[in-house]
């Protein structure tokens, strides 16, 4: 990463450099405080998106993979926790920092409070139902119906399709929590930090389900690892996660990511559950981030032979999704003891040793450990990396350029008698009032591009998002619609645990099909489309504004030769217009994807519907006695409301799932989408306007106010020939680091 590193430190010093030679330039009498105010922005945000380029990497994979420990081995120190709970949704970012530190977000009251009440909609031992008295952790009486809730639970009802029930673990974690985390929660996300004493009290919350479920994030900043500067990597939760919201929030950062490392453990091999994770991601479309590791544990495996044809059988499967994929087999833990002998236990100690026994096993992990590392560095510092700070480059070029030929044109113009300099300042103007037209008609061309492109997107977008035809639509209301239940599925349950606790098990297990069936199946294909209208966005504006850059190298071609007749010899810039970087302009607008989630809010409605129909079914059921008609059994009266109860259910679901597509639709429509293509433009305005900012600089006020002082005069040569002999240097690094960048990307 060297390579990349030190060529980002040029650039930035570079940088640095030209934001000086602007303000020296501001120093030459006659030259107003505003006269390179678009340069100086230029150079500002250049600045502020080399600093803040940030490469990520994600680590994904099932629970227990080792995605921890892989990270720590990258880090060559035990800065995760492993083995951490698997209820926790908190995605653990790495990066380095000035000083060692543990940054954690903690959720606000609103949105605890929110979780606590979306999982005790239908809960069968919670007596409160009415919407209009949620619950608030903070008192003590809802903390303790809570607990009378959780006890009087019956114990079939802790599990959910074969794993603990989501809702029951959530409110016990909480609960549990309570009284350790209450002091330093608030109204709005409270940051907790962790510096170089305390650092690893950050382990406490991500290895402890009871404080991990207070946290939205968890970032650590080290010091002096492997990491270069720019490069996050995030620790995820398990793609088979119990909960489907926590599958959802690895999609909302792999969407940020631009490289995704997955882990897979020697010990299960390929599951089911990976099989379905590789799916969605190749149905978001960034398959060809993906990069495979092979946990192995030398432990497990009786030989070299044995290790390799489980490798070459799990390259066999995943080729079955992701053609010739790349894949590593090592073990993480190993390579972690290696780097950190002195810090083992002795137990651990005693396993590295015995591992370093097994020498075919040992050096094949150590052989594949150092591929894949290189091939980690080569990736996150690729081609696309560099070619971004030459984007970067180039703009600064031009703004060097440009104020090289304002020096050029100043120095000429004070040399001169009163006479001649008023005439090279008539051409001058000249040509301005014509490149100035040229950038009110590339300003009225893109504003017209952008009117028609933002019809074109609305169109798009409410065809995706239709709430009756949308192909999505289509496939959730069809979902919800076959979802039912049989006597037969729950006439144990009826017997055993009533109404109320069946009632609550058919709600379970269908909100947790249906959450399932969103995050794997219907959140891809949004986010699949994002990405197609980010592509069309930017390809649509390309189109529009690149004829306007041979435009203007047109305008300053013939400015420089009228230039010439004068005896002033300008540098022509022909580099052809450069896109300045998607994830640049997202960054600038401050433009992040709207979460790919689906929050459903189910209403205690549901439960209030079904209980009265049970009661309605009942009373009939009394009066048939009466008259000595035959009656249903209990259980029939109850599976009769159950349905009812099932049939409301799937009419709110369905309800709000229209409500939640309406709703994101618009908010993708105006805080996303028509917001990116106007950064879209104002990006390409901008890289356009830079070309010739120097030619529609007003140089009259110059001439004038060296007229006024001509005392004023030999300072401004003087300062003239300095700003002329720096811009020279300047060009000349600019080539130097223009030929690095060349030969890294060769």
């Amino acid at each position: 990463m060297n390579g990349y590193s030190s060529l980002k430190q040029e650039l930035l010093e570079l940088n640095q450099d030209v934001s000086v030679l602007l303000q020296n330039a501001k120093k030459v009498p006659g030259v107003s405080d505003n006269s390179f105010a678009n340069w100086e922005k230029t150079v500002g945000d250049i600045h502020r998106q080399i600093s803040e380029e940030t490469v990520r990497a994600a680590v994904v994979g099932a629970i227990k993979s080792g995605k921890s420990t892989f990270i720590n081995a990258l880090l060559k120190d035990d800065y995760l926790k492993r083995g951490a709970g698997v209820v926790t949704s908190i995605v653990t970012r790495v990066s380095n920092g000035e000083s060692l530190c543990a940054k954690l977000y903690l959720k606000s009251w609103d949105e605890v409070n929110e979780d606590l009440n979306q999982a005790l909609v239908l809960f069968p031992s919670f007596k409160r139902g009415s919407e209009s008295d949620p619950v608030d952790i903070r008192r003590k009486s809802d903390r303790e119906e809570l607990e009378d809730a959780l006890k009087g639970l019956d114990a079939d009802f802790l599990f959910t399709q074969d794993a603990r029930n989501v809702n029951s673990v959530l409110i016990s974690s909480y609960l549990e929590g309570y009284e350790r985390v209450k002091d330093v929660m608030s109204l709005e996300t409270e940051v907790r930090e962790y510096g170089d004493g305390d650092f690893a009290r950050h382990r406490d919350f991500s290895g402890d389900d009871s404080l991990a479920v207070y946290l939205k994030d968890i970032k650590l900043e080290i010091v002096g690892s492997s990491l270069d500067d720019n490069v996050e990597i995030a620790d995820c939760q398990g793609s088979d996660s119990p909960n489907p919201l926590h599958l959802a929030m690895i999609q909302d950062y792999m969407l940020r990511t631009h490289l995704i490392v997955y882990v897979i453990s020697s010990r299960t091999g390929l599951r089911r559950a990976d099989i379905r994770f590789l799916s969605m991601i190749r149905k978001m479309g960034i398959m060809d981030n993906v990069i495979f590791v092979v946990n192995c544990d030398v432990s497990e495996h009786e030989s070299l032979g044995e290790l390799e044809k489980l490798s070459l059988r799990t390259g066999d499967e995943i080729a079955l999704i992701k053609s010739d994929p790349e894949l590593y087999t090592f073990s993480a833990l190993y390579e972690l003891f290696k780097a950190n002998v002195a810090k083992l236990s002795e137990r651990d100690t005693a396993r590295l040793w015995q591992w370093q026994k097994e020498k075919e096993i040992a050096s094949f992990s150590d052989r594949q450990y150092e591929a894949f590392h290189k091939s980690l560095k080569r990736k996150l510092t690729s081609e696309k990396y560099f070619l971004l700070l030459k984007n970067h480059l180039e703009r600064m070029a031009v703004v060097v350029s440009g104020l090289d030929g304002w020096i050029g044109v100043s120095s000429d113009i004070l040399a001169r008698d009163a006479e001649g300099a008023s005439e090279i300042t008539a051409k001058v103007s000249q040509h301005q009032r014509g490149i100035s037209q040229i950038e009110s008609v590339i300003k009225n061309t893109l504003d017209g591009a952008v009117t028609k492109l933002k019809k074109e997107l609305r169109n798009d977008l409410d065809s995706f998002f239709d709430l009756r035809y949308g192909k999505n639509m289509v496939r959730i209301t069809d979902f919800i619609r076959a979802y039912s239940v049989t006597y037969d599925a729950v006439e144990d349950q009826l017997k055993v645990a009533g109404f109320k606790g069946t009632l609550f098990a058919v709600f379970q297990d269908f909100k947790q099909g249906l959450d399932s069936f969103m995050t794997e199946s219907v959140n891809p294909e949004i986010i699949h489309f994002i990405r197609e209208v980010e592509k069309k966005t930017q390809e649509y504006l390309m189109l529009t504004a690149r004829p306007y850059d041979g435009l203007i190298q047109e305008a300053l071609s013939e400015y420089n030769q009228t230039m010439l007749e004068f005896g002033i010899e300008l540098k022509e810039q022909v580099r052809p217009l450069e896109f300045p970087g998607m994830d640049s302009v997202k960054k600038i607008a401050g433009l992040d994807y709207p979460p790919a989630r689906a929050s459903l809010k189910y209403s205690a409605r549901i439960r209030t519907e079904a209980f009265m129909r049970l009661g309605v079914s009942r009373f009939a059921g009394f009066v048939r006695k009466i008259f000595k008609r035959p009656a249903k059994d209990r259980e029939r009266q109850a599976f009769e409301a159950l349905k009812v109860g099932v049939a409301r259910i799937k009419r709110e679901t369905e309800k709000s799932v229209e409500d939640h597509f309406k709703n994101y639709r618009e908010n993708m429509k105006f805080q996303y989408v028509f917001r990116l293509v106007d950064a879209v433009s104002n990006a390409l305005h901008e890289a356009l306007r830079d070309r010739f900012q120097a030619y529609v600089t007003d140089l009259s006020m110059l001439v004038e106010g060296i007229r006024e002082h001509k005392e004023d005069k030999d300072d401004a040569q003087r300062l003239l020939a300095e700003l002329a002999r720096a811009s020279a240097g300047l060009q000349d690094r600019i080539e130097r680091v223009r030929e690095g960048i060349a030969e890294a990307t060769q």
